[in-house]
């Protein structure tokens, strides 16, 4: 169907911006209104239109095959803000349409906007469906649809709890790329003498996309009719059989695209001014409970055994006591911090939303929170691998004056023994020992052994021959990985199994960098509220803030000089679920984690020597940052949902 915009005749009146996108409004839900009987009407022009009697199939009753994975690219926010296209997939389905704002054309653009509309009013009768998806209407006509025009396109359009984001690109060039992947081309009109007229023909596509980020159903201007599009959202959701908490199982995490568990309170899209959050309510968070014990008896594709010490067998009382142990803030001085709000089940068990996690009172710990999936192989513990046994690891954050705040090993047990809740379970899991050191840092230990997490599509590929289960840019990717892009150096794999890591510590430079580099004289930008970002001088920073602790890695321990600036090879299982990265979360994404190595790290005289510049084009960011993201597990929505069935412990009593 083309989409033409209609011509102005001499003394016809100039439309605003505002009046434009209106009447394209109008324009489309007129079409909308009529368009059952133009496809009864003249079924040769629109052969794939459904007649107007044709009942819509129940959700679930049929199949969506994917038709292949939706491109990425560089877009802007409605706020200005660059964003991949990826990082706004941030739902279980998406759906994503390309317009340009002054299209006046009832069945083009008008059409694919009032029709998304009308999904969004459809949806607004069932929350717990919408708050699974997200709308993106992408303009292709940047010179004259700048983020603040869309901005104000989208402001009659949106209603409450519909996540709809109207985005723009930066240049004609930047959007290029996109275009040409979603096959979107436009071709600039004229009129009679040959002059541009302002509008464009192209093809009005509507991506129905999912959770793995994979392209379901493509709708033309024939096609687009809201209750098909629910139905069809409504289907790819039912595949992730959605638990009471919004955790899911299966679904496109068990064929090798994200998992669709969902944070309680998302937080994407904040840059914009446009954010409305979606916080879902505690209560409503009850999952399902694994079988745990079963995951540590018997490792996932992909990895070895699980080690188990000697002095701490495993058994599901002690497993079922360190869940609950996890997610009780009571661990913590004041009855505010639990071992789970620094490693969030949902959030990969780290902390996406801040660089450095925070503790008690809201103190600042200098380092990144570490995902805790697969922890029960590590050998050592911390970024600077202070501890070498789960059992004693627990007991440094539960000390640390600015984590949980306790002030003393009796002080915490003293408070625990008082806790009527929590003898019974001290005494089945440990039977004539109870509450002590010893037991609590056990129980602790049981539960975080069963985070083991793999069968990703990487998995499945080297070590369960299911060739399809990479895609050709993760292959592309892991070739790269494990050859001249050199990182298997230290992410280690075996003939029969991978950890991806080597266990030692490395010096890339981002330690020495905020160490050594240079003080930062001009204003900080901080985020006040959505969409509101102040220039906020850094004097003014310094004095409302805690002096920053030096940190040397690895030599705070050994105070060998050698090891200034070296931290562990964190694993790179799950590691698409965790960011940010790095020691410091300093890197937000994988991209840029893979642009950081390109370019050789940040020198230094202790710079490891397996770091060192690569020459790497843009389409090898592009294959290695897909093979990252085939190391996630498909059994990572069972843990979540497993987690968000454990008993959190009540604070009043």
């Amino acid at each position: 169907m083309a989409c033409k915009n209609r011509r102005r005749v001499a003394g016809s009146p100039r439309w605003t911006d505002a009046a434009s996108g209106a009447l394209a409004l109008a324009l489309g839900a007129a079409a909308l209104a009529s368009a059952p009987a133009r496809a009864a009407e003249a079924p040769e022009s629109a052969p794939a239109a459904r007649p107007a009697d044709f009942a819509t199939p129940a959700p679930g009753s049929y199949a969506l095959p994917p038709l292949g994975a939706a491109a990425d690219g560089d877009v802007l926010s409605s706020a200005g803000v660059p964003v991949r296209l990826h990082d706004l997939f941030g739902a279980d389905a998406v759906l994503l349409s390309f317009i340009y704002t002054r299209c006046t054309n009832g069945e083009g653009c008008p059409l694919a906007t009032a029709v998304l509309q009308r999904v969004g009013a459809r949806l607004a009768r069932e929350p717990e469906v919408a708050a699974r998806m997200r709308l993106l209407s992408l303009s292709f006509d940047p010179k004259h649809d700048t983020p603040d025009v869309m901005r104000r396109y989208g402001e009659g359009l949106r209603r409450d709890g519909l996540d709809w984001h109207f985005l723009t690109g930066a240049s004609d060039d930047a959007l290029a790329p996109l275009l040409a992947a979603y096959r979107q081309t436009r071709v600039p009109e004229v009129d009679a003498d040959g002059a541009p007229t302002g509008g464009f023909a192209h093809l009005v596509r509507v991506f129905l996309i999912d959770g793995a980020k994979r392209i379901r159903q493509v709708y033309s201007a024939a096609l687009l009719e809201p209750e098909a599009l629910v139905a069809d959202v409504k289907t790819v959701l039912l595949e992730s059989r959605t638990t009471t908490s919004g955790a899911t199982t299966g679904g496109a995490a068990a064929n090798g695209g994200a998992p669709h568990h969902r944070s309680g309170d998302l937080r994407a899209g904040y840059d914009g001014a446009d954010f409305a959050t979606r916080s879902q309510p505690l209560a409503a968070r009850r999952g399902r409970a694994a079988n745990l014990l079963e995951r540590v008896e018997r490792a996932p594709l992909g990895l070895p055994a699980v080690p188990l010490p000697a002095d701490n067998p495993i058994s599901s009382e002690r497993i079922a006591l360190g869940r609950r142990l996890f997610f009780d803030r009571r661990l913590s001085h004041n009855d505010t911090i639990s071992c789970a709000l620094c490693h969030v089940p949902e959030q990969g068990f780290a902390s996406n939303e801040m660089a450095t996690a925070v503790g008690i009172e809201g103190h600042s710990v200098r380092r990144n929170a570490p995902s805790l999936y697969n922890s029960a192989y590590l050998t050592r513990l911390f970024h600077d691998g202070r501890e070498t046994r789960l059992e004693h690891q627990v007991w440094g954050p539960l000390l640390a004056a600015n984590e949980m705040g306790n002030p003393s090993i009796g002080a915490l047990l003293e408070k625990l023994e008082n806790l009527d809740d929590y003898a019974a379970g001290f005494d089945a899991a440990f039977p004539g020992e109870g509450l002590s050191m010893s037991t609590l840092g056990m129980a602790l230990a049981s539960y975080e052994r069963t985070l083991v997490s793999g069968d990703s599509p990487f998995d499945r590929t080297l070590y369960g021959g299911e060739t399809a289960a990479l895609s050709p840019s993760a292959r592309r990717g892991f070739a790269l990985f494990s050859g001249a892009a050199g990182c298997a150096g230290c992410h280690t794999m075996d003939d029969g199994f991978a950890l991806f890591t080597d266990g030692a510590f490395h010096n890339t430079g981002v330690g020495y960098r905020a160490a050594m580099g240079a003080t930062v004289e001009a204003p900080q930008r901080v985020q006040a509220a959505p969409g509101v970002i102040l220039e906020v001088p850094r004097a003014i920073v310094e004095k409302v803030s805690a002096p920053v602790a030096p940190d040397l890695g690895r030599y705070e321990i050994t105070r060998d000089p050698n090891d200034r600036w070296r931290y562990r090879t964190p694993t790179l299982r799950n590691v698409a679920l965790s960011a940010p990265y790095m020691h410091d979360g300093s890197l937000a994404t994988l991209r840029d984690v893979v642009a950081f190595y390109r370019r050789g790290g940040v020198p230094n005289e202790n710079l490891d020597p397996l770091v060192h510049p690569l020459a790497l084009s843009e389409s090898d960011v592009d294959d290695l940052v897909a093979f990252l993201e085939a190391l996630t597990g498909s059994d990572v929505d069972v843990l979540v949902a497993d987690a968000f069935a454990a008993p959190v412990g009540d604070v009043g009593r």
